[in-house]
């Protein structure tokens, strides 16, 4: 039996040091709480970074985890998988409702990887074009087309040359948009909600703008749904977070994180439309990555699709969606009803909840100032010590990414405790 000294040791010694890690080890969880090594109790309002839309342990997806792994975990995508065909029938006309196909993977830098070929190879059927024009702020993944979509240098610094092809324009910025599409540009990449950057929401006139534009200049709309998606903004379709109904037609839609539960599993979504000016045999966006085009191991396997098919039925059927806004909407009237002056806004869609922090503020704080760290990530560590997990975003921002079914005592509680901690920073 290894002790506590031993483990950090190891931790030290045998992984790469990529992660800032706080130094608390979970070891169990149930529902919106996680034990640590030491029987410390916290209230998760992190939830893996928007990746355990049920809490921890859910009994749908431990049930379907342990049947899957009974009958069938694994076989290769040579064959037909059952559980494929049946979450991608959910993906397309439950979550969705715009007929299409999909592709399954790992993670959500896999789906977006694979959107991005997707509009490359488009771009060749339809005259050579190349380019996708991407965002301030944005956050798309850390392999190297995903992270060089990512208009971020902090993302970027290091790894030169990067791919070739991506343009950056600002974030909400409609007029910069329409100066950036050129005869080469191939399609727009954004998050109807970014995350990383703190719950940062396109505007209703930016995501019309850029859904108008591809419609009249033959580009793709590819929305990154992996953090946004699946009831974390209140809708199972993140971008109806923002414009309601089918307005809104997008071309490719990237998933992860919530899908599996914690399972590792992306996909991404492909709209059934004809191919203007196609070059090839290839007349429907949805079949445009055939045989050879594309690929995983791993991806869309029976274990991964039954944990998605239970996740998703989970959120569609005890109606989380409707909670998520409601306890969400909820949450954010109590806090501004602090009237704190360490918060300078509160941006909050469903249960996706940036707390902007008055950073300069909070740099004049001792305790801050002594840290040595962005606000976000002390504030953020102070929480943990009173036993509140969140996730710092940017320099300024804590976010708040609760199960979807969280009840409203679980709000106050995590409320009672950002509250407290707050006071103390004044």
């Amino acid at each position: 039996m290894s002790t506590h000294d031993e483990q950090g040791a190891w931790m030290e010694r045998y992984v790469m040091p990529n992660y800032g890690r706080y130094q608390v080890w979970p070891v169990r969880g149930a529902g919106t709480q996680v034990w640590d090594r030491d029987g410390k109790q916290y209230l998760d309002f992190a939830g893996g970074v928007a990746v355990c839309p049920l809490g921890h342990c859910h009994p749908n997806i431990v049930e379907a985890i342990t049947r899957q792994a009974s009958t069938l975990i694994h076989v290769s995508n040579w064959y037909c998988i059952d559980k494929q065909a049946e979450l991608a029938r959910v993906l397309v006309e439950d979550v969705v409702g715009i007929p299409g196909k999909c592709f399954f993977c790992n993670s959500g830098a896999e789906a977006n990887e694979g959107i991005i070929k997707l509009a490359r190879k488009y771009g060749q059927q339809t005259g050579g074009r190349f380019e996708i024009i991407t965002f301030s702020g944005s956050f798309h993944g850390r392999t190297f087309g995903a992270m060089t979509a990512t208009a971020q240098e902090k993302i970027h610094g290091g790894f030169g040359p990067l791919v070739p092809g991506f343009v950056y324009v600002p974030f909400n910025d409609v007029e910069a948009l329409k100066k950036a599409v050129n005869k080469n540009t191939v399609a727009i990449l954004l998050e109807p909600i970014q995350g990383e950057s703190g719950v940062n929401p396109a505007t209703s006139e930016f995501l019309r703008a850029a859904a108008d534009l591809c419609k009249k200049n033959d580009m793709l709309l590819l929305l990154d749904e992996v953090q946004c998606g699946f009831g974390r903004a209140g809708e199972m379709s993140g971008w109806r977070a923002i414009i309601p109904g089918d307005e809104i037609k997008p071309d490719a839609i990237s998933w992860a994180k919530a899908i599996g539960s914690g399972y590792p599993l992306g996909a991404f979504w492909v709209r059934d439309r004809e191919i203007s000016d196609s070059k090839s045999q290839i007349s429907n966006l949805a079949n445009l990555l055939g045989p050879g085009t594309h690929g995983t191991t791993y991806g869309g396997s029976p274990l991964a699709c039954a944990v998605g098919l239970a996740t998703i039925g989970t959120i569609l059927d005890q109606k989380l969606c409707a909670n998520s806004r409601d306890i969400g909407a909820w949450i954010a009237d109590q806090a501004r009803a602090w009237n704190s002056p360490v918060i300078k806004t509160i941006r909050q869609f469903g249960l996706f909840i940036g707390f902007e922090l008055d950073e300069a503020r909070l740099q004049s704080n001792e305790s801050v100032k002594a840290s040595g760290r962005p606000a976000s990530i002390h504030v953020a560590r102070l929480l943990l010590d009173a036993g509140l997990m969140t996730v710092p975003a940017g320099p300024a921002v804590v976010r708040w990414l609760p199960p979807l079914n969280i009840t409203q005592a679980d709000a106050a509680e995590a409320l009672r405790i950002m509250k407290t901690v707050l006071e103390n920073l004044k």
